[in-house]
């Protein structure tokens, strides 16, 4: 054990000594792994980032979660809207249906969306988007609140004026979003009171529901800002614990089929969207990033074997009287070979340690420029670092066998 670690100390003590040396000839040598730990950190940290990211705002948009609606989600040249367009739009009856028929349902609630104008004292501001829901709306799609509280069941029911503000559109309004509780607003020349502050949710990759810039109103009340037979309608249905989405969805078609009064002949009058529908391409355009970065990486690494098992062939060179004496005084085969191969390996880490660092950069930048955290993972820094010790073996394997093979007289004769 302790010859072992005097084997590590000494290859360790060489690596640096090759560098303090041949610098700037070591740093273009290692510069194809460091730009390979680079490149392969680089990528898969920025996609794990990203997939946790869109995966997570999946699964707080409702992951669970079935919108019933008049268009089907989608869009492009060959988006076929001519087929939709005589559909009906949901309406706010059929969420009583619906809970009725979908057992496999935990919550249904119904949506409307669009836009009005907020006003306080001399301040307005213009469009925002409201959402006029019913009560088991946030039980579908959570509204964490900030301040105050959030609606009622009884103010629901009653079709009260009050709503839930938006954390950006609070600040606006009132300069701090905490003195927006119990203020009255004007929306359409009703007078509606701020009942809560939703909670601060920043900026989103999918786009979301964008609560920061909206504001939400019992559905009953909403239908006095707008005529709520538009195309802005939707049902929500959320399913029970445990039941997978395309069981859920295959009850929903059943149920909104019968509710509409369909014949077997006749096709869906409805779409049955749910946020889950687009991962399977998400994961794909991963997946081709994934690989685009384990190309770039293998070229990389390509250039750096060769240019570190440049370094320890000259080093076999430089070295050779030494591995004589040494072999002359009873050093075996695998003690010099084990030498060697720790030094290649020695510098492929530290050459990885300078590409990690060039990432942990890079992250602060991404993550600044892209609006989401991109991070290291411990799992993913080990493999770097496992990867440059193969790597460094693997570059190291001919220079160590040859210095191991080396007649110990013919060596010494050498210098």
């Amino acid at each position: 054990m302790r010859r072992t670690f005097t084997i590590l100390v000494t290859s360790f003590r060489m690596a640096l000594d090759e560098l303090r040396k041949n610098r700037l000839r070591s740093f273009l040598s290692l510069f194809g792994i460091t730009i390979g730990i680079f490149c392969i950190i680089a990528v898969l940290a920025t996609v794990s980032s990203l997939d946790k990211t869109v995966h997570d705002e999946m699964k707080a948009m409702g992951a669970s979660t079935v919108f019933i609606e008049k268009w089907p989600w989608g869009g492009g040249s060959n988006y076929p809207w001519w087929k939709y367009l005589s559909r009906p739009v949901p309406q706010y009856s059929e969420v009583r249906l619906v809970k009725q028929r979908a057992d496999y349902a935990a919550n249904v609630a119904f949506m409307y969306g669009g836009q009005a104008n907020v006003e306080y004292g001399d301040y307005a501001l213009t469009n925002i988007q409201f959402y006029g829901v019913t009560e088991e709306f946030n039980q579908i799609q959570s509204v964490d609140i900030g301040y105050g509280r959030y609606i009622l069941p009884s103010e629901f029911s009653q079709g009260a004026p009050v709503m839930v503000l938006g954390y950006k559109n609070a600040e606006k309004l009132f300069d701090s979003a905490y003195i927006a509780v119990g203020k009255t607003v004007e929306v359409k020349g009703n007078r509606v009171t701020i009942v809560g502050v939703i909670k601060k949710q920043g900026s989103s990759l999918l786009g979301g529901w964008d609560f920061d810039n909206s504001y939400v109103v019992p559905f009953l009340f909403c239908t006095n800002l707008v005529n709520v037979r538009g195309n802005n309608g939707t049902l929500l249905a959320k399913s029970r614990e445990g039941i997978p989405i395309d069981e859920f969805k295959g009850q929903l078609r059943g149920v909104m089929r019968s509710i509409r009064r369909l014949n077997p002949r006749q096709d869906d009058n409805f779409a049955l969207n749910d946020i889950t529908s687009g991962a399977g391409e998400l994961n794909n355009i991963f997946s081709y990033m994934t690989i685009g970065g384990f190309a770039i990486t293998g070229l990389s690494f390509i250039v750096g074997i060769f240019g570190v098992a440049n370094i320890m062939f000259v080093t076999v060179r430089e070295r050779t009287p030494m591995i004589g004496l040494k072999k002359a005084i009873g050093a075996k085969r695998r003690t010099i070979l084990l030498e060697f191969l720790l030094e290649s390996a020695f510098l492929c880490v530290i050459g990885g340690v300078m590409g990690i660092i060039l990432v942990f950069l890079l992250t602060f930048m991404l993550t600044y420029v892209l609006h989401f955290t991109v991070s290291i993972s411990i799992g993913l820094f080990l493999g770097a670092v496992f990867f440059c010790i193969f790597t460094g073996i693997l570059a190291g394997i001919i220079p160590a066998s040859i210095a191991a093979k080396m007649d110990p007289v013919v060596a010494i004769r050498s210098s």
